[in-house]
């Protein structure tokens, strides 16, 4: 019996024993987990951090679109508005400001422009060696900010009214920041993003040796970097990321300006983290920013020739019927909006990851290196016996093919490494021969325009580009002049990290690519890419070593960073600003007139009494030119507002910055325009009565005195009901007019 109890006794220990370990285990499990998961505590000195967020949204209509380089592309109203987003980083003794903006590119007389105003207001805290500008690459924001002839010509001159916006967007996203600065941390994070991407020039890559090519598993560069900005309170106040892809999901067919894929993602990211805001409202500011596109497009289902449905010819992008400009890259959405839609989402949502779980912080202090360097004359030893040199700018036949992207009007192809003696004959005869030192120079790229060789009225291309890296703790930030394509890009960042990790500073670094900042210099393909002559190899205007200067000036700056011998770099000599030859091909907008019996702002196609979520609601109304309405930003062309009942006021829930809206501007015969404003119901619109109104001025003659006039319209009130019977099948309302 003694014997049985002392049994059972050993059983109870037993069964409490190994309920205890496992208790144990479970709370051993529990809290290694927590750890793993959670955030470590801050490690460095914080930063002062200040973000700000500006619209620059130019003139929506008549001025050209910048990118396609497409003379019919000219502005016809709004499918989102453009924001310069600005960073300022300062440790306590340097600050740096990085801006990203949404436009084509930064040309050199925006930075200049937009220096001379920061000097004007803060003196010497920002200055040309602190402050890196960098362009989103949208293809769809207005034209004419530029100061060489070859750009001035393509986008109808130097139109003020176009430039003005952008410096004051520009200078006051850094007002804003400057304002807001506060102490903060930064943590960073990387990432990959898959099926966003294709290799536009997989011909020309493949050209690379295949010794470099077998390091890497893509022909693009999938990576994403994000860099999360928070207070001390760790609460999230702004976010970098960067990722090369061409803002090119909007074609070269749409008119309305756009920020296109990069900035869809910035509007959903800043969406998510100001709730209840407008667009280009509240507190946190999201920057997405452009690296080494140059091969990289996001119409992801490829090339294939319009007319045929058949794949274009691998080597030269084009089709047996048609050329080039049936050789056309689309996806992956239905349409172009719709692939725009896809690519911003999924840069969002990649970038919300990572800017999530962001732990790594960045400790260390910030620093900075710039030179300003005549590009057409960098010579580079680059063994014991041999030297090479950059070219007076050129661009080749192939330029003129354009891309799967958007092709050239002419019978010009991709991978021509023949002149053409039609086009040569042509060339001769309006602008004259390139030097045979320039032909030399440039070899193997046959010569279309030697710009270098042309001044008149003003060069037609820059000699002086900007070199400039900047460094918060392990993180460098390399501003190029261009656009790099993948594996120049890669060079580029591979040459920068050596250089900065010889010193234990900057053993963990993280090196990213800023592009189009400062000045634009078309495209910057390696040598091997540069033999094969596609359009990016014809558009390297300093020739087929303009990458090998390149990495051997940036090597330059990151040594002198990582030496701190900064000071002894030298200046370099400065850009041009040019004040006299600046054209301006854009006639003043006409006077207005409107049909009989009719004010402006009047409605001419009503909208519907019933609409349901997924339906378009359209209204059209008698409209002035958009040019008459001056500086634009901040301001709207269109709101759509509900009835709120129980303050019986009308509440603005979309306007024209807004993803569901679309204004359209139609210039009509006998200067009679319609303005077409478009609202695409989303799901989660509130059931209730809305009202759609159009803002704009128009233009009059009084005696003989231009007198500029603000109007409005409104639709008639209708309602928005439940789409319960509401199937997606069914075709829905769609009114254009």
């Amino acid at each position: 019996m003694a014997a049985r109890r002392c049994s059972a006794l050993q059983v109870a220990l037993i069964v409490l024993l190994v309920i205890m370990t496992a208790v144990c285990v479970a709370l051993i499990v529990v809290l290694t987990t927590g750890k793993k998961d959670a955030a470590p505590g801050p490690q460095g000195t914080p930063y002062l951090i200040g973000v700000g967020r500006s619209d620059c949204t130019g003139p929506p209509a008549e001025i050209p679109l910048m990118g396609y380089a497409n003379p019919q592309q000219t502005a016809a109203g709004i499918h989102t508005r453009l924001y310069s987003r600005a960073f300022i980083i300062d440790d306590g003794s340097r600050r740096v400001v990085f801006v990203t903006a949404d436009v084509g590119m930064v040309s050199q007389r925006l930075r200049l422009e937009v220096l001379q105003a920061l000097k004007e207001k803060y003196g010497d805290l920002y200055r040309h060696d602190n402050v890196v500008l960098s362009g989103t690459h949208t293809h769809c924001g207005p034209a004419g900010y530029f100061q060489y002839t070859l750009f001035m010509l393509t986008s109808k001159g130097y139109i003020k009214a176009a430039v003005e916006p952008l410096v004051n967007g520009i200078v006051k996203s850094i007002d804003i920041a400057h304002s807001n600065m506060k102490p903060g941390r930064i943590y960073r994070n990387r990432g990959e993003l898959d099926d966003s991407s294709l290799n536009r020039s997989p011909h020309s890559y493949m050209n690379n040796p295949k010794d470099e090519r077998k390091r890497y598993k893509s022909n693009t560069d999938k990576d994403v970097l994000v860099l999360k900005f928070t207070d001390l309170d760790g609460d999230g106040i702004g976010m970098i990321s960067w990722f090369a892809v061409h803002a090119v999901s909007m074609n070269y067919t749409n008119r309305m300006v756009s920020s296109d894929n990069m900035g869809y993602a910035s509007y959903l990211l800043e969406e998510d983290k100001n709730p209840g805001e407008l667009p280009g409202q509240g507190s946190f500011v999201a920057g997405f920013s452009s690296s080494n596109l140059g091969d990289v497009t996001p119409n992801t289902r490829g090339p294939y020739c319009v007319n045929t449905g058949l794949p274009c010819d691998y080597l030269n992008s084009s089709c047996p019927v048609g050329g080039t400009k049936m050789c056309q890259a689309f996806g992956p959405g239905k349409d172009m909006f719709d692939s725009t839609r896809i690519i911003g989402h999924n840069i969002y949502l990649k970038a919300k990851e990572l800017y999530a779980n962001a732990v790594e912080e960045v400790t260390g202090p910030v620093r900075f290196a710039h030179q300003w360097v005549n590009m057409t004359a960098v010579t580079v030893k680059i063994n014991d016996t041999h030297t090479v040199s950059t070219c007076k700018p050129a661009l080749g036949h192939s330029f003129a093919a354009g891309t799967i992207d958007g092709g050239g009007d002419l019978n010009f192809t991709q991978g021509a490494v023949e002149g053409d003696p039609f086009w040569d004959g042509i060339r001769d005869a309006l602008v004259g021969p390139p030097s045979n030192q320039t032909k030399e120079c440039h070899h193997p790229k046959p010569i279309l325009f030697s710009t270098g060789e042309m001044n008149w009225p003003l060069p037609w291309h820059p000699q002086i580009v900007d070199v400039q890296i900047i460094t918060v703790g392990s993180v460098a930030v390399v501003a190029v002049p261009g656009e790099m394509t993948t594996m120049s890009g890669r060079r580029l960042r591979e040459a920068v990290k050596k250089e900065l990790t010889s010193v234990s500073t900057f053993r963990n670094s993280e090196v990213v690519i800023a592009g189009l900042s400062n000045v634009y210099t078309h495209y910057i393909t390696t040598y091997e890419e540069y033999q094969v002559q596609r359009y990016e190899g014809a558009s390297t205007i300093y020739g087929p070593h303009t990458l090998t200067a390149y990495l051997h000036k940036y090597r330059e700056l990151a040594k002198a960073i990582a030496q701190d011998k900064v000071s002894e770099l030298p200046v370099g000599p400065e850009p041009p600003f040019f004040t006299s030859n600046l054209f301006n091909l854009m006639a003043p907008a006409a006077v207005d007139r409107k049909p009989v019996n009719s004010s402006f702002g009047d409605v001419l196609e009503q909208v519907l009494p019933v609409y349901r979520q997924g339906d378009i609601v359209s209204v059209t109304f008698v409209a002035g030119n958009p040019r008459h309405s001056g500086d634009i930003r901040d301001q709207t062309f269109v709101t759509v507002e509900i009835y709120d009942n129980r303050t019986e006021n009308w509440e603005v829930v979309y306007n024209d910055a807004s993803w569901e809206t679309r204004f359209h501007w139609l210039k009509g015969s006998n200067r009679q325009n319609n303005a077409t404003v478009e609202w695409f119901i989303p799901s989660s619109a509130p059931a209730g009565s809305y009202r759609i109104r159009h803002f704009g001025h128009y233009k009059e003659l009084k005696g003989l005195s231009p007198v500029i006039t603000p109007y409005e319209g409104s639709s008639d009130v209708f309602s928005v009901g439940s789409s319960y019977y509401h199937s997606h099948d069914q075709p829905v309302h769609n009114h254009n007019s």
